[in-house]
C-alpha cells in the first residue's frame, strides 16, 4: 500500500542537512568544506540555517572541534539515511546513462597511475576525446559505494557484494636495488645475505617483512629503516641507493639505474584486480573505460 507523503510537513533544505551530515562525520566544519568541495563559511552557513529551520542546536563547540549535541545525535542516523538514498538515486541514475561524453573517475596507485596509465589513457583520449579524466593517485582505496571514484585498480579482491570486479592478471613482484647499493653490503648471492640489509618498505603492517620471511629470510623490523606509504617516493628511495625495494617486475625490469636483488629468486606474486559499482556497469562511458583498463593492463609486462 502506497503512503502519500506530507510534503508540507518536510521544512528545511537537503543541502542543509547534507552540510550537518558530512559535518557530523568528519568532525570539523573545514573538514566538511574538503569534503564537499566548498568553503568552509559555506558549510556553517548551511549548518547554522539548518538549526533555524528545525529550531534546535546540531553541534557544540569543543576546542576547535565540534560535539553533537543530544538534539544533533538524534537526528544524525535519520539523515545519514537520506545521504545513502541520495547516493543510490545517484549511482543509479549515472549507471542509467547512455551518454559517452562526459566524466570518468579512476582510482590507482601512484606508481601506475604515473608509470602504467599514461600510454593507456592516450589511447581513451583519442578514442573517445569527450571523456574527460580525473585520476585519484592513493596507496589507499576509494570508496566506489560512495563516489569517490567509478573504476578502481587494486591489488586485492573487493569483498563487497555491491561492487563488480574482473582478475586481470598475477604480477610478479621482485627485490631491485642499485648495483652500488649491492656492492655495499657484499654483493648478495643466497637469501641469509639479505638478513642485514636495509629495505624501503612501502607497509607499515609488517606483510612485506612476513612475505619475504615466508621465502627464507630472517628479518626483523630493524631492516625496514625507512617506510613511505606513496609508492612514487619509496621507488625513488631505492633508485638513490637508500636500499632494497619490492616492486612491480614490469616496472623495475625497465628501470635502467637497479637491477634484481638474487635474479634467480622466485618473485612474491600479486593479483591485479578492476573494480567499479555494480550499478555503474549499465553506463556506456563506465563500461567502454573499464573494457579498455582491462584490455590494455592484461597487456602490461610478463607474468612469468
Amino acid at each position: 500500500m502506497h503512503i502519500r507523503m506530507d510534503w508540507r510537513s518536510v521544512n528545511f533544505d537537503w543541502n542543509r542537512a547534507r552540510a550537518f551530515l558530512v559535518t557530523a562525520e568528519e568532525g570539523s566544519l573545514s573538514a566538511a568544506a574538503r569534503a564537499l568541495g566548498t568553503a568552509q563559511p559555506t558549510v556553517g552557513r548551511q549548518v547554522d540555517a539548518l538549526e533555524r529551520e528545525l529550531g534546535i542546536a546540531l553541534f557544540e563547540r569543543v576546542g576547535r572541534g565540534l560535539t553533537l549535541t543530544p538534539g544533533g545525535l538524534e537526528l544524525l542516523d535519520h539523515v545519514r539515511a537520506m545521504g545513502q538514498a541520495a547516493e543510490r538515486v545517484s549511482l543509479i541514475s549515472f549507471g542509467q546513462s547512455q551518454t559517452i561524453e562526459g566524466n570518468i573517475c579512476i582510482a590507482v596507485s601512484e606508481i601506475y597511475a604515473a608509470i602504467l596509465l599514461p600510454s593507456i589513457l592516450a589511447r581513451l583520449r583519442a578514442l573517445e576525446p569527450g571523456i574527460s579524466i580525473e585520476i585519484v593517485a592513493s596507496s589507499k582505496p576509494s570508496d566506489l559505494r560512495r563516489r569517490e571514484a567509478d573504476i578502481a585498480i587494486r591489488n586485492f579482491r573487493p569483498t563487497e557484494p555491491d561492487l563488480i570486479a574482473k582478475k586481470i592478471k598475477d604480477i610478479p613482484a621482485r627485490l631491485y636495488a642499485t648495483q652500488t647499493y649491492l656492492e655495499k653490503i657484499g654483493n648478495p648471492v643466497k637469501l641469509a645475505d639479505l638478513n642485514y640489509a636495509d629495505f624501503v618498505s612501502i607497509d607499515d603492517t609488517g606483510a612485506l617483512m612476513s612475505g619475504l620471511n615466508n621465502m627464507g629470510m630472517s628479518l626483523t623490523k630493524h631492516n625496514f629503516p625507512i617506510f613511505c606509504e606513496d609508492y612514487n617516493v619509496s621507488w625513488a628511495m631505492v633508485k638513490q641507493g637508500l636500499g632494497i625495494g619490492i616492486l612491480d617486475g614490469t616496472i623495475g625490469d625497465a628501470e635502467p639505474k637497479v637491477v634484481r636483488v638474487l635474479p634467480d629468486l622466485d618473485p612474491l606474486m600479486f593479483p591485479l584486480w578492476l573494480v567499479a559499482h555494480r550499478d555503474l556497469t549499465t553506463s556506456r562511458r563506465i563500461r567502454m573505460v573499464f573494457d579498455l583498463l582491462a584490455a590494455e593492463l592484461g597487456k602490461t609486462g610478463s607474468e612469468k
